[in-house]
């Protein structure tokens, strides 16, 4: 049976995470509007307790728990930033955490994990396989699953990001929101569309895992073959179960972005915006550098930066140019 967030359950999730998250303040990007060609504000997730905006739907569903459920601990795969939320959230509740990482999760990620008290193991196999060890762990430990975007809880967490956008700028045209498995922009569509139905909520997916793209292409889930893209973050290679109707319901436009614009978006908000965005997060600047996103000079469009972990050494190496333009020197 598929479960959906409602807006009631969106607003609840508000105020059971005001005590224990930051509310991220919506940004004004002046500098990059011209090269952009639109009113640009940027949602800077990466200023998030954890470093991502994962730690809204871990949490909300961890609160939601009763204390019998999760007593012997709290269990789930992710690709970093769900992982760091859960464990954060486990160390809040007094509870033990356990992740079960790819071998792929860069090292910052492992660590930040590992220093919130969670036990990570690491995994070599795609999201299903995971998902199969999680299960099998969790149902020899009697842990509790809280999966990244399936869970209706989680994705209600998620969505507290588009209340916030529309409280901050009631006059918001165009929300761009990076696309993984789907739980964030299914939430955020839901509070934007359930409020505002005319802003345009758009997806943005790596060109290399377009699975939300061609499954709306194809009218159905659609798995594709499970490729390398900078954007660690949105590498996933089906689309989750109960966000496809959600998106296919109220996302407006699913676009695709190569991996050098991702790299270009990462320079420009580095630069211009003094926000350090992992790639996934850089995805929506990619796409309007692309120019695969219309939009129009008067146009107030807001891009949801999700995370910023991401090692600095691999940020060296994209931040370090020689030429180019967004270049950093």
């Amino acid at each position: 049976m598929l479960s959906y967030p409602t807006i009631q359950d969106i607003r609840a999730a508000q105020e059971r995470l005001k005590p224990h998250i930051r509310r991220t303040p919506l940004l004004r990007a002046d500098k990059m509007e011209q090269a952009l060609g639109c009113q640009l504000y940027l949602k800077p997730e990466m200023l998030q307790i954890t470093g991502a905006f994962k730690i809204r739907g871990a949490l909300n569903k961890s609160l939601s728990l009763a204390s019998a459920e999760i007593a012997n601990g709290i269990i789930a795969t992710s690709s970093g930033n769900h992982a760091q939320g859960l464990a954060y959230a486990a160390r809040m509740l007094g509870v033990k955490a356990i992740l079960v990482l790819p071998v792929t999760t860069p090292k910052i990620k492992i660590a930040n994990t590992q220093s919130l008290g969670a036990e990570v193991i690491l995994y070599d196999g795609d999201t299903a396989a995971r998902w199969k060890r999680v299960n099998e762990i969790a149902q020899e430990h009697s842990y509790a699953v809280v999966h990244a975007f399936e869970d209706p809880l989680v994705m209600a967490g998620q969505g507290t990001i588009g209340c916030e956008i529309l409280e901050d700028l009631e006059e918001i045209d165009t929300v761009i929101v990076p696309m993984g498995g789907g739980g964030l922009i299914s939430g955020i569509a839901t509070a934007i569309k359930e409020t505002a139905p005319s802003v345009r909520v758009i997806g943005v997916e790596p060109a290399l895992t377009p699975k939300y793209f061609y499954s709306r292409k194809n009218k159905e889930r659609t798995s594709l073959p499970l490729k390398h893209t900078i954007a660690d973050g949105l590498r996933i290679s089906v689309p989750g179960q109960n966000p496809f109707p959600i998106i296919e319901k109220y996302v407006d436009e699913i676009v695709l972005v190569e991996d050098e614009h991702i790299v270009a978006g990462m320079r420009m908000l580095a630069n211009d915006a003094k926000l350090i965005a992992e790639p996934a997060a850089s995805i929506g600047i990619g796409a309007l550098l692309a120019g695969s996103i219309k939009v129009k000079p008067h146009e107030k469009v807001c891009a949801v930066l999700t995370g910023g972990n991401w090692d600095l050494c691999d940020l060296a190496a994209i931040y370090k140019v020689t030429d180019g333009n967004n270049a950093i020197r």
